[in-house]
C-alpha cells in the first residue's frame, strides 16, 4: 500500500510538473501516427502490386499454379518465423531500430524483385523468387511487428481506434497497389512498378529515423507458449488465420480466374481488386472506434464478420453446389462484402488479445505488446501461407469455385468456435472481473 500512497503524493504536486509530460506525450503520439501511417502505406503498396500481373508473368517463366502459390506462401512462412522471433526479442533489439531495418530490407528486396525478369526461365527464376521473397518477408515482419507494438504502447486506451484509423493507409496501399502496378506493368513493363515503389519504401527510411520516437522497456519473462495456453487466445488466432488465408488465396488465384473467365486485362483486374480493399479501408476506422468505445462488442463483431466472410467466399465463385451462375457483378459485390467483413473481424482481434493478456496477469509493457504483435503476425502469416498454397492446389486440381468454398468453410468454423466460447465463458468472465474490481477497490476505500 505504500506504493499507492507515494503515487498519490506525486499527483498532488503543482500542475507545472505533469503538464510537461502531457505535452511530450501529445507530440509523441502525433509523430507515431505519422510514422505508422507512412509504414503501413508504403509497405502495403509494395506488397500488393504483385497480384494483377505477377502470376501471369511467372507462368511465362515456367512456373505452374502450384509453384506460384508456393512463392506467395514462402513469404508467409518466413514472415511467421520472423514475427515470432522478433516479437519475442523486440525489447532487446529495440522497436525503432527493428522498424527502420525492416523498411530498409523490404525496399531493397522490392527493387531486386523487379530485376527478376532478366533471369532465365525455369529453376533459376523460381529459386530467386523464393530467396528474394523470403528475405523481404523477414524485413516486413520486423516493420509490422514493431509498428503494432509501438502503436499499442503509445495509445493504450485507444488501440482499436488508432489501428482502425491506420488501416486507412493500409487500405490505401492495398487499393493503389494493384491498379498502379497493373497500369505501370502494361505501360512500361515488369521492372518499373517494383523500381518506383521500392524507391518509395527506401525514402521512408530516413523519414522514420527522424520522425519515429524511441521507446525503452524491460524484457518480460512471459512467453508465447504461456499466451497460447488460453483457449480464447487460440480461437482468436484461428480467426486471424482464416482472414489471412482468404486474402492469400485471392492474391494467388483471383487474377488468373478473372482473366480466364471474363477475358480481362491486368489493369482491369487491379480495378476489380479495389472491391476488396476499398470497403476494408472505409470500415476499419468505424469498427475501431466502436470496439474501443464498447469493448464488450468485440466478440460480437468478430463472429458476425466471420459469418459474412464465409458467405462472401461461398458466393464468390460461386460454390458449385449452389448451381447458380457467376457474373462479373456478383464477383465484385462479394469482394466488397468480404472486404467489409474483414474489418469487422480483424480490427477487434489485436486489442482483445491485449486486454485478455493483461487480465491474465501478463506484464503491461512493450514486451507483452511485442509478443501479442508477434503472435498476431505469426498466425496472419500462417494463413498467408495456407491460403495461396492449398488454394492453389485446389484451384489447379479442382476449380477456383471449390477453393473459394473451402475458404468460406474455414471462416464459418471460426465464427462457430468463437460464438460457442462466448456463450459459455462471457458471463463467468464478467463475474470474475466484477469480483476482482470489488476486491481491489474495497481496501482503498477503507483506507
Amino acid at each position: 500500500m505504500e506504493q499507492h500512497v507515494d503515487v498519490q503524493h506525486e499527483d498532488e504536486n503543482p500542475p507545472a510538473e505533469p503538464t510537461e509530460p502531457s505535452r511530450r506525450m501529445s507530440r509523441r503520439q502525433a509523430l507515431t501516427l505519422i510514422s505508422m501511417a507512412s509504414v503501413n502505406f508504403s509497405s502495403m503498396i509494395c506488397y500488393s502490386i504483385l497480384g494483377p500481373f505477377f502470376p501471369a508473368e511467372a507462368v511465362k517463366k515456367g512456373a505452374s499454379q502450384t509453384v506460384i502459390g508456393l512463392i506467395f506462401g514462402c513469404y508467409a512462412v518466413c514472415n511467421l518465423i520472423g514475427s515470432l522471433v522478433l516479437g519475442r526479442y523486440i525489447v532487446q533489439i529495440g522497436a525503432k531500430f527493428m522498424l527502420i531495418a525492416g523498411l530498409f530490407v523490404s525496399s531493397g528486396c522490392t527493387i531486386m524483385f523487379g530485376l527478376l525478369d532478366r533471369v532465365p526461365s525455369g529453376p533459376a527464376f523460381i529459386a530467386l523468387c523464393f530467396i528474394v521473397r523470403s528475405i523481404d518477408a523477414v524485413g516486413f515482419a520486423g516493420a509490422m511487428t514493431s509498428s503494432f507494438a509501438m502503436t499499442a504502447k503509445i495509445f493504450p486506451d485507444n488501440v482499436a481506434t488508432v489501428l482502425g484509423s491506420l488501416e486507412i493507409f493500409t487500405g490505401l496501399g492495398l487499393i493503389l497497389g494493384p491498379p498502379v502496378g497493373g497500369w505501370f506493368y502494361q505501360s512500361f513493363g515488369y521492372e518499373v512498378p517494383f523500381m518506383l515503389l521500392g524507391c518509395l519504401l527506401l525514402v521512408m527510411v530516413p523519414f522514420n529515423i527522424y520522425v519515429l520516437p524511441s521507446i525503452e522497456a524491460d524484457p518480460s519473462k512471459d512467453s508465447f507458449f504461456h499466451l497460447l495456453g488460453h483457449v480464447k487466445v487460440v480461437l482468436i488466432c484461428y480467426a486471424i488465420f482464416t482472414l489471412s488465408a482468404g486474402l492469400g488465396f485471392l492474391d494467388a488465384t483471383l487474377s488468373l480466374f478473372a482473366i480466364n473467365k471474363f477475358n480481362l486485362s491486368p489493369g482491369y483486374v487491379g480495378l476489380i481488386m479495389l472491391g476488396l480493399s476499398l470497403p476494408y479501408c472505409l470500415a476499419s476506422p468505424l469498427m475501431g472506434y466502436i470496439t474501443d468505445k464498447y469493448a464488450s462488442s468485440r466478440m460480437v463483431f468478430m463472429v458476425t464478420g466471420a459469418v459474412i466472410t464465409a458467405s462472401g467466399f461461398c458466393l464468390l465463385g460461386p460454390a458449385p453446389f449452389l448451381n447458380i451462375s457467376g457474373p462479373l457483378w456478383l464477383l465484385v459485390v462479394m469482394l466488397g462484402l468480404i472486404g467489409f467483413s474483414l474489418g469487422m473481424t480483424a480490427i477487434p482481434t489485436f486489442p482483445e488479445i491485449i486486454t485478455y493478456a493483461y487480465d491474465q496477469g501478463f506484464e503491461e509493457g512493450l514486451s507483452t505488446l511485442g509478443m501479442v504483435s508477434g503472435l498476431f503476425g505469426a498466425f496472419w502469416s500462417l494463413g498467408m501461407f495456407y491460403g495461396p498454397t492449398v488454394g492453389g492446389l485446389i484451384t489447379q486440381h479442382l476449380s477456383f469455385e471449390w477453393a473459394a468454398t473451402v475458404q468460406g468453410g474455414l471462416a464459418f468454423l471460426a465464427a462457430f468456435f468463437l460464438c460457442v466460447y462466448s456463450l459459455c465463458h462471457t458471463p463467468r468472465q464478467q463475474r470474475n472481473r466484477e469480483d476482482r474490481q470489488t476486491d481491489e477497490n474495497t481496501p482503498l476505500l477503507n483506507e
